[in-house]
């Protein structure tokens, strides 16, 4: 009797890579920005996390700046838009107040903006409205552009500088830099800061974002007070 052959293993089935869907990548990359920020981002690292290569991924995607804007595509349309007050000045405040706090919420997007010539397109609309508000308010075009201007950095520069103190924070042996720095020996070169060094954390704990941004945004609508 002749004996039987063992059948031959089935051949590996030559195709297509694994397909991978856009939003997958985006997802994954989000969550990384958001869990540990931009220095932990890499195409290698989201290309281990779905599962496969770097090479593969540049299939979907060019680089990562291109990885960072499909990231922040759509970000802030996940934002309900407030309802804005009919007065321009209020309008333009409100809508700055807005901006600071959805901000604030999304350190991750703080990190990506300062980056530089990466937004999302869904944001525009508050600066439409900002520059609006401040035409409405009687700022010529180009005074109302440098309005916005000036409300931005006020507003992304108080969100980087609270992130840092936050991160700061975290580290309980480490002492604030400023004024723990300064004695009485700096009194004469630095009369006001060395005088006001034992309230400083007070009165900076007390700094009120609307406040503050009010008293700018007047500031800048004086312009348009003057010329008329």
């Amino acid at each position: 009797m002749a004996a039987e052959k063992e059948p031959e293993p089935a051949k590996r089935r030559v195709g297509r890579p694994r397909r991978i869907d856009p939003e997958t990548i985006v997802e994954t990359a989000r969550r990384i920005l958001e869990k540990e920020g931009v220095a932990a981002l890499s195409m290698r690292r989201v290309a281990k996390e779905v599962g496969t290569t770097p090479m593969a991924l540049y299939h979907h995607v060019r680089d990562k700046d291109d990885l960072l804007m499909l990231t922040l595509s759509g970000t802030a349309a996940t934002v309900p838009r407030p309802e804005l007050p009919a007065d321009p000045r209020d309008r333009l405040l409100a809508v700055s107040l807005h901006m600071h706090g959805a901000l604030a919420r999304m350190p991750w997007v703080v990190e990506v903006i300062g980056l530089g010539d990466l937004t999302d397109k869904g944001a525009l609309w508050m600066v439409e409205e900002i520059v609006g508000a401040g035409i409405d308010c009687g700022l010529t075009p180009a005074d109302a552009v440098r309005a916005y201007r000036t409300v931005w950095h006020c507003v992304y520069g108080d969100l980087v500088f609270r992130h840092a103190m936050e991160r700061r924070a975290e580290d309980p042996g480490r002492k604030r830099y400023f004024p723990d720095m300064l004695t009485d020996a700096d009194a004469d070169e630095l009369p006001h800061l060395t005088a006001l060094a034992g309230r400083w954390s007070e009165l900076t704990d007390d700094y009120d974002v609307a406040r503050q941004l009010g008293a700018v945004i007047d500031g800048l609508l004086g312009r348009a007070e003057r010329r008329r």
